[in-house]
């Protein structure tokens, strides 16, 4: 008795009827041959109330679903959801769906109607966009079924209590991957890097496909099989691609619900993988005001796993960041020339020149191009009309800002350090744009 009790509900229509109904008796007081009209009304509602009820408890387990859910959630795209509905009753229901997803969405009103027919199926889609890393709790799927007259519901849970993890973003990763197997990076903006030389080293003539120089057609080939025929060079292989990420608490700005840390996760997850698919050595280094991990660079096949399961466990410190410490780390643990990809941000000036002492020792050894990001709310306050005193020192602040973060950059380059100052949203796009670009030039 205590299931039934819990899973019955009365819907909205039942209390609109029961409304309506109280209004009459008080109506037949004053007029009373209203009286019977109302006795009869309620008779037939609570007759229809109780067939509602036998309908939807003579059988045991009439309705079926399950929520499908990825093993592992892309953090920072959208991951699809997938609901499997069953209906088993003799009559078509109307559905009220409330998915408990985990509270870092804070979805709370999270709600579907539909509908399905008799003893019949449905499949239906949802998409959940994580900003955080780390283990989500799903709750229960609840599904309340109408009867035919929709004057009662029945509750049902299913999927009740799942830890799912979030990663970083695996999605992006395999997009750019993908891409890159096709030679085809210039179609998610990449710009297409002018090839400086070759290696020596010849490796075979193949078929011209877009995006191939034009200047290695080998037109004696081409002549012999009636296609285009262009020569391929092996690039420079097994060159060490550090990802350095700096998790001080300069990395905690959030921007779109994600963190600045959040951001360089992704994108060196992305560079670690072009450069293990270009047979480069992949490797890792997170540091605060400390040297939290380490991951020697490699192109093993498991390196990839042992990067996403390193980079899935980093979170922010509210430190500030020790330069020279890492600086000793590197010259302790990095013995080849590698390419230093250094995830920062420098909002000032002054900031920068703390640390420059440090990134000049690191470039001495080390080709280290230091990313750090725009202040994207400063530019829209540059770019808006200002129509108040208060605002047009505000823009003149923001201004001043912009300046020095321009500063800084040409400040690194006349130190010898290469840079890159971007929007958090492209962050991704040139940071691999730029490893392309130095590895075709023969830098790295």
């Amino acid at each position: 008795m205590r299931d039934f009790f819990t899973s019955l509900y009365l819907s909205n229509r039942t209390y609109f009827v029961g409304g309506g109904l109280a209004t009459g008796f008080v109506l037949s007081y004053f007029f009373p041959f209203l009286l019977p009209t109302m006795k009869a009304a309620s008779l037939v509602w609570g007759g229809l109330t109780a067939l509602d009820v036998l309908l939807l408890y003579r059988t045991k387990e009439a309705f079926e679903a399950r929520r499908e859910i990825p093993e592992r959630l892309s953090n920072g795209d959208p991951n699809e959801v997938t609901l499997h509905l069953e209906n088993r009753y003799a009559f078509p229901t109307k559905i009220e769906i409330i998915d408990e997803v985990p509270f870092q969405f804070q979805l709370r009103d999270l709600q579907f109607d539909t509908n399905l027919g008799a003893r019949s199926a449905k499949t239906m889609q949802y998409l959940l966009r994580p900003v955080t890393r780390g283990v989500y709790n799903f709750g229960a799927l609840n599904l309340f079924i109408h009867s035919p007259f929709s004057l009662v519901k029945r509750r049902y849970q299913f999927e009740e209590g799942k830890d799912v993890a979030v990663y970083p973003s695996f999605v992006q990763m395999k997009k750019y991957e993908l891409l890159a197997i096709h030679n085809r990076l210039t179609n998610v903006g990449l710009k297409k890097i002018r090839r400086l030389g070759h290696t020596t080293e010849f490796e075979q003539i193949k078929e011209y496909v877009q995006g191939d120089d034009f200047r290695t057609l080998n037109w004696q080939a081409t002549a012999r099989s009636g296609k285009l025929m262009v020569n391929q060079y092996t690039d420079e292989k097994a060159q060490n691609v550090y990802c350095i990420i700096d998790k001080s608490r300069v990395m905690k700005m959030p921007f779109e619900g994600m963190t600045l840390l959040d951001y360089a996760i992704n994108t060196s997850l992305v560079v670690s993988n072009i450069a293990v698919h270009k047979q480069d050595k992949a490797g890792l280094i997170t540091f605060s005001e400390k040297i939290h991990s380490g991951v020697a660079a490699d192109n093993k096949p498991t390196q990839m796993n042992l990067i996403l399961d390193t980079l899935y466990s980093q979170t922010n410190t509210f430190l500030e960041a020790d330069y020279e410490r890492l600086y000793i780390f590197i010259k302790r643990k990095v013995n080849q020339r590698s390419l230093m990809i250094l995830y920062t941000n420098f909002e000032s000036l002054s900031a920068m020149r703390r640390q420059l002492p440090s990134l000049r020792q690191i470039a001495k050894n080390h080709l280290l191009l230091v990313v750090f990001f725009e202040n994207t709310e400063l530019k829209s306050l540059i770019l808006s009309r200002p129509k108040t005193t208060e605002e047009v020192y505000m823009k003149a602040i923001g201004e001043n800002f912009t300046f020095e973060k321009k500063q800084i950059v040409r400040e690194l380059e006349q130190n010898g350090i290469l840079a890159i100052l971007t929007p958090p949203e492209n962050l991704t796009i040139n940071a691999v744009n730029k490893y392309l670009e130095l590895k075709s030039r023969g830098m790295i």
